[in-house]
């Protein structure tokens, strides 16, 4: 059960539970108020006279909850606590006396209408006037103090349980970057993608020196945003879009036109958020698990789906032969953003196009 369904459960059973304790709590300060009063002989009455005594004090207790229950729930939508507790605090406070005044004086005048006919408010004494207002004032502290009480109760449940929740979401974030960082770590070091660039930077060298330049610029550029980037969780879609093409550029090189890659985004596009080396990520799997030659060129393009999300798409031309893969590149791409927003990544597959839509996050 949620902290909302809690406070709606608590107000609604609020009469039921309270009502009786403010029924004690109305003999207890009388009482207290009036301790002179014959209490010895209070139950040598009729059972007729108590009961309609009782009666009489819990319809007087019921109606002062529901006046006071009814103040509070107005001013939580006119004045918060949150957000303006001295002025809640001080309307609360008057606009109680004037509420409990105006309810004893319109209960009182009832009552002697209907049981004293030849009585007024004026032949009432004084000093019981004084002791049921003062009791009434009392009652109405103590509902609001309960029902106050239990709002910021209920706040205080529900901001150690959102602690509690982003602790546990920071603690598999960290874990979930650090698989990621892993994984970037393995691409770095790994064999074969160090050495065929390394193999065609060193062809370069002696074929093309201006080229071999520019791929080394690339290459640097790669290596440098994995590492830099690597520890955040949200990237600008303008930088990530940047690595991608500078990594782009090093497949490019070497497979030369059998791949290609097209980037269409709006400037609005540029300037939100995606989680780093995403786009890589995408990249790398289409390479890694399709078929691409100049006749049948693999393409890979990056745009916007119409609904916020970024959408990456390659044709999909599958090899004759399988490549193991444990999909910890996808995986780690759907984790980040089941962390990071509400928002899931929609991958789909055609007979011809394999397409994945990213949504993007505010930085």
């Amino acid at each position: 059960m949620n902290v909302t369904q809690s406070n709606k459960d608590f107000y609604k059973y609020f009469r039921f539970i309270f009502v009786p304790i403010v029924f004690l709590g109305f003999y207890l300060l009388a009482f207290l108020v009036d301790p002179y009063r014959d209490w010895q002989n209070y139950f040598e009455r009729s059972t007729t006279q108590i009961a309609r005594e009782w009666g009489f004090v819990l319809f007087f207790c019921l109606s002062l909850t529901e006046i006071n229950l009814i103040v509070a729930r107005k001013l939580d939508q006119k004045i918060p606590w949150v957000m303006y507790p001295m002025y809640r605090f001080l309307a609360q406070f008057f606009i109680q006396i004037i509420s409990t005044s105006l309810f004893l004086y319109l209960f009182l005048r009832t009552s002697i209408y209907l049981f004293q006919e030849d009585s007024g408010l004026a032949n009432v004494d004084h000093v019981v006037l004084r002791q049921m207002f003062v009791i009434s004032l009392l009652l109405s502290t103590l509902i609001s103090f309960i029902y106050t009480g239990n709002f910021f109760l209920q706040k205080w449940k529900g901001a150690v349980l959102e602690t509690a929740e982003l602790n546990v979401k920071t603690v598999e974030l960290k874990q979930i970057a650090l698989e990621a960082q892993l994984e970037s770590l393995k691409a770095q070091l790994d064999p074969h993608f160090m050495f065929n660039n390394f193999s065609t930077l060193s062809a370069l060298i002696t074929e093309d020196p201006l080229l071999a330049q520019h791929f080394l610029e690339n290459l640097s550029r790669v290596y440098r945003y994995m590492i830099i980037n690597l520890n955040k969780n949200i990237i600008s879609v303008d930088e990530e879009i940047k690595f991608a093409e500078a990594y782009f550029y090093l497949i490019k090189i070497r497979l030369g036109d059998n791949v290609k890659m097209e980037i269409d985004v709006s400037e609005d596009t540029l300037k939100r958020g995606i989680p780093p080396i995403t786009l890589q990520l995408l990249i790398e799997n289409a390479i890694k698990h399709n078929t691409a030659s100049r006749s049948k060129p693999l393409k890979i393009t990056i745009t916007m789906d119409g609904t916020d999300r970024l959408m990456v798409t390659n044709t999909l031309q599958r090899l004759n032969y399988n490549i193991p893969s444990t999909c910890l590149g996808i995986k780690n791409i759907h984790s980040r953003y089941l962390l990071l927003s509400d928002h899931d990544v929609d991958i789909q597959e055609t007979s011809n196009q394999f397409i994945v839509k990213l949504p993007l996050l505010t930085l």
